[in-house]
């Protein structure tokens, strides 16, 4: 029998030879990311890990077999899976089992709160994470190691300010460093003194934080994967498909690639391993494939300064509240522009933390030099953060193809304090959303967990309403600045996917696309502003397979 006529009776005998779904999303509003517009009704097809097709009830139908899953979006937004542009994912996982400490809002409460956690641990175990945030505590002084001592006697103690820039440590976990008054700060860093004694206070900032955290014992490769795991359910429960993994270590990317070939993963991840070991990472992808497309090394991932939060964003004019003090750069520039030559030079993406007006604009005029010297390429040079910059800088991210990737609640969040820190006028272009999108700026939006919580639909509500935590600005800080529940999604979406360079096929619902779905309770584009936050995810999808539903 010929071939094509056996082809079409074995068509006659199925009555068909339409592709049969494995699970149709049915009854919701379907934004499919293509354009920053409104969403339809529609349904969606899904199969063999992919979207077969996106349309109306009576298109999508013809899809259905007898062993299609349905699942029902009673008018709820369906639209592409959450990529987190930003995230330190792992640490987010070792955080969900650490002490909390970012909602403490006084002292006596942040001491209390250590005190009973240590009581949970064996003696010598270290205590780390924490995420404080001293600006809580109405005008207090930042933390000292006198004020856990007596708690945590038995452990030596680490705990991280929540933008990641400084830590406390408590005598203990100096003492496991070797840490004295007579320690040097290191270039790029900070530890805070006893004006009188020269003894540490416990306070470490940027490079000086590796003085006590290279002695904090490496987790074993079983407490990295379980950390994993941990975070893996909670972004599934935010509808977190995928993320950009900042500062990842080569041990991240042992435990990722462990759980992918378990069939754990739930979330597609791409990893940014250190700048300064741009030549091992060069070595590593030019002998192996980088990734999949599930775990990739996608790039290198450096630092210009630090964070207002901490007084260590480089700044172009010192600081309002501390005359004459304009913050630190990390590395030289120097060193910035020879890691970012050869990275380039070596066909790898690189991102990099700026968060000062200064840093930024420092960082740009590399980005703009190395593209000058190495020639046209599709190389999407990212800036981290992005937060504070100066008028005549905005149009050069859309000039230059720099990537804004930028995290929406850090604005909420900073907006209760950062005018005393940098005044009336520098904040006008601090998280420019609105004038960085004007100026032609593809923007990618995250959260960098666990500095600002993980759940996209905060980010979503930040960047709309710019309503600062403290309700305070109601009509938004900083208004104009102010972007659409649509340009907040793309940047959440298409936006993130385009930053990782995987636009091709994902970040927008069309056939062919990797089937990563959210299905909301709600639509975010009737929703009014002031309410967004209180969206809920109703169901995830990653690579067309359920991975979270509400109960």
């Amino acid at each position: 029998m010929r071939p094509a006529l056996s082809a079409a009776l074995c068509c006659l005998a199925f009555s068909s030879c339409t592709p049969q779904a494995d699970v149709i999303i049915s009854g919701g509003m379907v934004w499919t990311g293509l354009s920053s517009g409104a969403p339809q009704k529609g349904d969606v097809a899904l199969a063999s890990g992919k979207i077969l097709a996106v349309g109306d009830a009576a298109q999508v139908a013809r899809y259905r077999g007898p062993k299609t899953e349905s699942i029902q979006a009673d008018g709820g937004l369906v639209l592409p899976g959450f990529t987190d542009g930003h995230t330190h994912f792992v640490d987010g996982g070792f955080q969900l089992a650490s002490v909390n400490l970012r909602d403490a809002r006084t002292p006596q409460e942040f001491i209390h709160r250590i005190k009973e956690y240590a009581k949970t641990l064996k003696p010598g175990e270290w205590i780390i994470g924490g995420d404080w945030d001293h600006t809580l505590w109405r005008g207090q002084p930042l933390p000292r190691h006198e004020w856990i001592d007596s708690v945590t006697p038995n452990n030596p103690a680490f705990l991280s300010r929540l933008d990641g820039h400084e830590a406390l440590a408590n005598a203990a976990a100096m003492r496991a460093a070797g840490v004295t008054k007579d320690t040097p700060t290191p270039p790029g860093g900070e530890i805070l003194r006893d004006a009188r004694t020269g003894e540490p206070l416990g306070i470490f900032k940027d490079r000086a934080l590796d003085a006590v955290g290279r002695a904090i014992p490496e987790p074993s490769p079983e407490q990295r994967d379980s950390a994993l795991a941990r975070a893996l359910a909670f972004a599934a429960s935010l509808g977190v498909t995928a993320t950009a993994h900042m500062s990842a270590s080569w041990a991240d990317l042992a435990s990722y690639r462990r759980l992918e070939r378990a069939g754990r993963l739930t979330l597609r991840a791409a990893l940014y391993l250190p700048l300064d070991a741009w030549r091992a990472v060069a070595e590593t992808v030019s002998h192996a494939p980088a990734g999949d497309n599930w775990v990739k090394i996608a790039g290198l991932k450096g630092y210009m300064d630090g964070s207002a939060g901490s007084r260590t964003a480089y700044f172009v004019e010192p600081y309002s509240d501390s005359a004459g003090y304009r913050g630190l750069m990390q590395h030289s520039e120097e060193d910035m522009r020879r890691w970012i030559g050869n990275a380039d030079s070596a066909g790898l993406q690189v991102a990099v933390h700026a968060i000062g007006d200064r840093a930024n604009a420092i960082l740009l005029a590399i980005y703009d030099s190395v593209a000058g010297a190495h020639g046209p390429r599709d190389r999407r040079f990212r800036i981290e953060h992005a937060q504070h910059l100066r008028p005549q800088d905005i149009p050069l991210f859309g000039k230059l193809g720099v990537i804004a990737s930028m995290q929406p609640y850090h604005a909420i969040d900073d907006g209760r304090w950062v005018e005393q820190r940098i005044g009336p006028v520098r904040i006008k272009t601090t998280y420019a959303f609105r004038s960085l999108l004007d100026a032609g700026a593809r923007l990618a939006f995250g959260s960098d967990w666990t500095v600002a919580p993980l759940d996209p639909i905060a980010g979503v509500y930040a960047a709309v309403t710019r309503r600062t935590l403290d309700g305070k600005h109601p009509d938004g800080w900083v208004p104009e600045q102010k972007i659409s529940v649509g340009e907040a999604l793309r940047a959440y979406t298409a936006g993130n996917a385009y930053a990782t360079f995987d636009d091709r096929h994902r970040g927008t619902l069309a056939a062919g696309a990797d089937a990563d779905i959210v299905v909301l309770d709600g639509n975010l584009f009737t929703t009014p502003p002031e309410s967004l936050d209180r969206a809920r995810v109703r169901f995830t999808i990653v690579g067309g397979k359920v991975v979270y539903r509400t109960k």
